[in-house]
């Protein structure tokens, strides 16, 4: 059986924890065949990012040429996109990228600033889901975003500025809001504690593209999304792989 293909736009993180590194672990473990557009190199490990290299439009333009002009992309995920002129390449392609989910990456899991809210604002008329935590959601939106209910109300305002269906993630809360079809609904979940939660989002927000691509509904994506991460966390949380928060085991190694 030939396996979907999804297509991961985002930024390359060294320390392999989150980024492209960490949407391509999520797509083979769920049994996708990942493709890959690169539009930031960092130089970054489990205690931050110390240098972060834009790759030009152009180029990033070209790598989306190759995938979608040879490959049958059934999904795509946005990740960090730093540079407008990457956001606007990506906004005129928008037609050929079916079933988009876009995580606006704003801030790294150490705290360095990796993107910017009116960057990302770019993107949102045209996503099929779209996955901010419930700091980049308050972010977008320009206020701070605390509880269960604020995450609903944030949910449904980023939706009115195009935005198909939004989660927005509350994992130290332990519960995600999800706005889909003019309804909210909270998914509660045990919380993981651990620190370990390097590219929660990003594999948040893969796993649905992958979801999708199999033929999924949103909420049934989310919901199995949701499930793989909280998997990820807790086989990944007494792992030791540098100084600061480590990854997810995407592959159940530990389990």
């Amino acid at each position: 059986m030939t396996p979907p293909v999804v297509l991961t736009i985002a930024g390359s993180d060294s320390g392999g924890g989150a980024g492209v590194q960490a949407d391509l672990k999520t797509f083979a473990a769920l049994g996708a065949f990942g493709t890959s557009v690169i539009t930031a190199i960092t130089a970054q490990n489990t205690l931050g990012v110390t240098a972060i290299h834009a790759v030009p439009a152009d180029i990033v333009a070209a790598q989306l040429d190759a995938v979608l002009s040879d490959l049958p992309v059934a999904a795509v995920k946005i990740g960090m996109i730093s540079d407008p002129a990457v956001a606007k390449v990506i906004a005129e392609r928008a037609a050929d990228l079916p079933q988009l989910v876009v995580d606006p990456v704003l801030v790294a899991t150490a705290g360095s600033r990796l993107g910017e809210p009116a960057v990302v604002g770019v993107l949102i008329p045209y996503a099929s889901v779209l996955t901010p935590n419930r700091h980049e959601a308050g972010a977008l939106l320009g206020r701070v975003i605390e509880t269960a209910e604020e995450m609903v109300s944030a949910a449904a305002e980023l939706a009115e500025l195009g935005a198909r269906t939004v989660v927005v993630t509350g994992s130290e809360l332990a519960v995600d809001a999800m706005w889909h079809a003019g309804d909210a609904t909270l998914l509660r979940g045990e919380p993981v504690l651990t620190e370990n939660n390097h590219g929660s989002g990003c594999t948040f927000s893969s796993a649905i593209a992958v979801r999708l691509a199999a033929g999924d509904t949103v909420p049934d994506a989310v919901v199995t999304a949701k499930d793989y991460v909280r998997r990820g966390l807790r086989g990944g949380s007494s792992w030791r792989l540098g100084a600061g928060p480590g990854p997810l085991d995407h592959f159940g190694w530990s389990v």
